[in-house]
């Protein structure tokens, strides 16, 4: 039996059950690789949901603020997504509809190679093979491929052997398939190789050299970064700014950041770690109860406490803000 057929056959009785997958709305389906291209399904079932509801069609989510598509997307981080997102329903509305090449469905913002094959295939069922860290992982164990998988001759190699592995037909079966036997038997750590049906035929397996696979160049340098937050406590009001181009958190608000902690602000939580993908941040977070209103840079605004809500913030902020008495 092929590798393609085993794979076909191992789907039929251990796909999951995911709710973009009752539907060929393209819509849907975007919105589902968008949210899960950094973000595990589990966490990532809900926000599809809440987006689906909220806005049930393209149309409706090109109308939204970026207030309100950043403020949904919460929670999620890399928030260049959801500003994505926006850009590119307002795309497709202005295109009259979704487009339906691998080509034209690239154009679309935030889309790259690995996204426009899953939209397209599953959607439109166009012969575009996915590449994921799935597939890669797959793909690197069973043939025993040891090109690095973050280098140009790698993401080469890796995306010719998966077209060259798509069935005569049900492009977007296979794709889903091997998207879910990395996910759910040849998974990173701990992966099913004694109930698998590749086995006999894995390279890795074959050689012990499963932990070995896929490889990856170690090219990120993380930096360390320290902030320092003022939350403003004044007659019921607070002060926030909206983060600018350029940097980390891109369109969400925070409170005031500055290095000079002034009289009376009072300590509730220090050196705070949070880990991005190139940096890791430290921060302090202190209350300053006040009776009159500070000078503070012309970016800042004043809202009612209780409005705080209807504004999105990282989740370092959150986490500060659930710790105000």
């Amino acid at each position: 039996m092929s590798f393609t057929t085993t794979i076909l056959q191992w789907f039929q009785e251990n796909g999951r059950d995911l709710p973009w997958r009752q539907t060929r709305d393209p819509y849907a389906i975007w919105l589902s690789e968008i949210i899960l291209q950094q973000t595990q399904v589990k966490q990532g079932m809900d926000y599809w949901h809440r987006f689906m509801r909220r806005w049930p069609t393209v149309d409706m989510l090109a109308e939204a603020t970026e207030d309100e598509v950043l403020r949904e997307w919460q929670g999620l981080g890399y928030y260049s997504r959801a500003r994505n997102l926006h850009v590119a329903a307002k795309q497709i509305v202005a295109l009259g509809g979704f487009p339906t090449t691998i080509e034209e469905i690239k154009k679309l913002k935030g889309v790259g190679d690995y996204t426009a094959a899953a939209i397209g295939s599953i959607a439109f069922n166009l012969p575009a093979a996915v590449v994921d860290g799935n597939v890669y992982r797959v793909l690197s164990r069973h043939f025993g491929i040891d090109t690095p998988i973050n280098t140009t001759e790698g993401k080469k190699t890796f995306t010719s052997l998966a077209q060259s592995l798509l069935p005569e037909t049900n492009f977007s079966l296979y794709n889903q398939a091997i998207m879910d036997f990395g996910a759910i038997q040849c998974t990173p750590s701990s992966p099913r190789c004694m109930d698998c049906p590749l086995q006999e035929s894995c390279v890795a397996f074959r050689e012990n050299r499963i932990g070995e696979l896929p490889v990856k160049l170690k090219t990120l340098k993380i930096k360390e970064r320290h902030l320092t937050y003022i939350y403003i406590r004044c007659k019921g009001e607070t002060a926030i700014h909206r983060r600018g181009a350029g940097d980390i958190w891109q369109g969400l608000w925070e409170p005031w950041r500055t290095d000079q902690i002034p009289p009376g602000a009072v300590l509730l939580r220090q050196n705070v770690k949070h880990i991005l993908t190139h940096r890791i941040l430290y921060a302090d977070f202190y209350l300053l109860e006040i009776g009159e209103k500070p000078a503070l840079p012309p970016d800042y605004i004043w809202i009612p406490e209780t409005n705080l809500s209807d504004y999105a913030v990282p989740r370092l902020i959150e986490i500060m803000l659930d710790a105000l008495p």
